[in-house]
């Protein structure tokens, strides 16, 4: 955790307000509650605040000038299922929680979707709605609540620093009222931030340690100390009464040291620097969501938290954005949860069973046996994301496009990421999931998923499998792309079947097929060699067995040799499809001019990814050093041609892109 920083200069309180003492200096001063008596009669009685007394008592009094809010101007920010209000205001950053759960952390965190994440910290679950207030309501436990909280400002600490206290926050964090389903006499209500966690986790490390009486003594711990390092969950634990008197105890405090006569010395100013950084870092803008109005009135307050994650997701442009993975499993909750409000998921049984399946946060086995699967079994649920994700019919396809913010057609790579990120939740606190991810976001999906419907069937045992594999022998398509689905995930996750790396040709002794996940698996599907493989690996990874690969000569499975790697059977498995699982071994034939083309889109899609991967490094490069600014187009002129003749030059020999709307 980052310490304070030391100054050669003493850093100055900046004003926030027009209040001078008798000296004519700016000096913070905490209004009474007194003050406050005005401005919420103005908010309970305005037609778009849609907030209880309390919640609006809470936002009120712990605002900078309680007073600027009788009259305030109530904004609207426009959503796809309707209107948010929102107030700006400056406020005590000690009066606002920490975001519960951080939403940058998605794709990292470990879900209750995977059954061996039993005794792991755990993704809370989803917030819901309430029934009459534009307030979201958490349903974990408070100590889980104030766990995460904590974790998420000790990790943003570290990993995305911010500048204050020598400056203001300048830029509004975004607020929402919550309330807890604690049943333990823990603080009923609160104020959080949605967006801005990493400035409000600085604002409360620019407090320095406070004396051991200013917090409740059952969070502290050790009895010997005599001061306390503020945590986030301090904060949740106190009344709004008690907090605002820790508000007023650092600005006495800070000031009090403030008018020390001055020594001149490094630590002499340090020390003032270290108050005068925490009185800076007391006050931030915030914009406080206050109402929502859905468009369809009758919906009431229910699609109020999708509408918050939805406006989150869109204005996170600042300080640290949320990385692919993060934004695919934001958007993943988002399309399961319009799934299930626009009645597509089924019944409502069936519904709410399948959004806790899909989603993965909350009570996964009791949903996944209320559908009729094996809880235990994590391929089964992957394999539920991929079918319910590949659906097609015009409403699916309207509000998918909707939740990804894109037009035209819903091709194989837009359903791909959000796919990935939910069906990965499977395996959260298992293993290692980066190998798998970079494998699944070549695409993990074929045309026939989309093409064709199909569902998952809870096969669960070897004779079921067995049977599976039968009747994909017999062409029958719903088994077909049912044991594709589920061969995939177990040859993805158990490293057999990954991205194409360069060294693949040499682990194969020949050429390979450098495509997708989804196309290799598709490759092995049109092969009863291929389809043999997909189904032994699904019951070989189930059991904890070592893969077993088929032998051309013998004609059966055949366990891996002892120096085979990962990479080796991946290898081998690209080269299958590629040649056939019968292909003479190279150079004893010549090639004919159908395997010398073949030869030639390998070399090229080969450079073309060595291409992608340098431009990522230079990606990488620029967050690495904090680079902003765009490039000169003159540098990027001949590259940008290039590339539109290249791609030009591709369709005039390719198929068209499949169509789907």
């Amino acid at each position: 955790m980052p310490e304070f920083e030391s100054a050669d200069n003493e850093i100055q309180v900046i004003p926030v307000t027009d209040f001078r003492n008798v000296d004519g200096d700016f000096e913070h001063r905490l209004p009474p509650p007194s003050a406050t008596t005005n401005a919420e009669e103005y908010l309970q009685n305005h037609p778009d605040v849609h907030l209880s007394d309390e919640a609006i008592r809470r936002l009120v009094q712990g605002a900078v000038e309680p007073q600027d809010l009788e009259g305030i101007r109530v904004e609207r920010h426009r959503v796809e299922t309707g209107w948010l209000m929102v107030i700006s205001y400056r406020a005590y950053s000690p009066m606002v929680s920490l975001a519960i759960e951080n939403d940058r952390l998605l794709a990292e965190v470990s879900y209750a979707a995977d059954p061996h994440a039993a005794d792991v910290r755990k993704a809370l679950a989803m917030p819901g709605p309430h029934t009459e207030h534009a307030v979201l309501i958490h349903p974990d436990a408070y100590k889980d609540i104030e766990e995460s909280v904590d974790r998420s400002a000790k990790r943003v600490l570290t990993d995305n620093p911010q500048e204050v206290g020598e400056r203001l926050v300048e830029r509004p964090l975004m607020l929402v009222p919550v309330t807890f389903k604690s049943e333990t006499g823990e603080p009923a209500d609160d104020l959080t931030a949605v967006d801005g966690n990493c400035r409000l986790a600085f604002c409360y490390h620019r407090i320095p340690p406070v004396p051991r009486g200013w917090v409740d003594d059952s969070l502290i711990g050790d009895a010997s100390k005599k001061r306390v390092v503020l945590r986030p969950s301090h904060l949740m634990r106190m009344s709004l009464e008690r907090r605002r008197e820790l508000v007023r105890k650092v600005i006495k405090a800070a000031y009090s040291r403030l008018k020390e006569p001055r020594t001149g010395s490094s630590a002499d100013i340090r020390d003032r620097n270290k108050w005068a950084m925490a009185l800076n870092a007391l006050t931030i803008p915030v914009t406080v969501i206050v109402g929502y109005r859905d468009d369809n009135a009758q919906r009431g307050m229910q699609r109020f938290p999708a509408g918050v994650r939805s406006l989150l997701l869109r204005m996170n442009t600042g300080g640290k954005v949320f990385a692919d993975g993060a934004k695919n499993a934001v958007k993943a909750e988002e399309i399961i949860n319009g799934l299930y409000d626009e009645g597509l998921l089924g019944p409502e049984a069936q519904a709410r069973a399948t959004r806790d399946a899909l989603i993965g946060r909350g009570d996964v086995a009791a949903s996944m046996e209320g559908l009729g699967f094996n809880p235990e079994l994590p391929d089964l649920r992957f394999a539920l994301v991929m079918q319910h994700l590949t659906y097609k019919s015009p409403r699916f396809n309207a509000l998918v496009r909707s939740k990804l913010q894109t037009e035209g057609n819903l091709v194989l790579s837009r359903r791909n990421g959000p796919i990935v990120e939910l069906g990965l939740r499977s395996y959260s606190a298992s293993m290692p999931t980066n190998s798998p991810r970079t494998a699944l976001e070549t695409i993990c999906l074929w045309q026939d998923l989309v093409d064709n419907s199909w569902v998952v069937e809870n096969i669960d045992t070897d004779t079921k499998v067995d049977e599976l594999l039968g009747r994909a022998d017999t062409g029958e398509t719903q088994a077909t792309l049912l044991l594709g689905a589920l061969g995939m995930i177990s040859l993805v996750m158990s490293g057999h079947l990954l991205a194409a790396a360069g060294s693949a040709e040499a682990d194969a002794g020949t050429t390979i097929a450098r495509t997708s996940v989804g196309l290799i698996t598709k490759g092995l599907l049109a092969q009863r060699e291929g389809r043999l493989i997909l189904a032994d690996a699904i019951k070989r990874v189930r059991a904890g067995l070592p893969l077993r690969w088929w032998d051309t000569e013998k004609q059966e499975l055949v366990e891996q040799k002892t120096d085979w790697r990962g990479s080796t059977y991946n290898a081998m498995l690209r080269s299958a499809v590629r040649h056939g699982w019968k292909a003479k071994a190279p150079g004893k034939e010549k090639k004919t001019p159908a395997e010398q083309e073949a030869d030639k889109l390998t070399v090229f899609q080969e450079q073309l990814s060595t291409a992608v991967d340098r431009l990522r490094d230079l990606f990488e490069l620029r967050e690495k050093n904090g680079t902003t600014d765009k490039l000169a187009w003159v540098e990027v002129e001949a590259s940008f041609n290039q590339i539109d003749d290249i791609a030009d030059d591709l369709r005039l020999i390719s198929e068209r892109k499949p169509r789907n709307r």
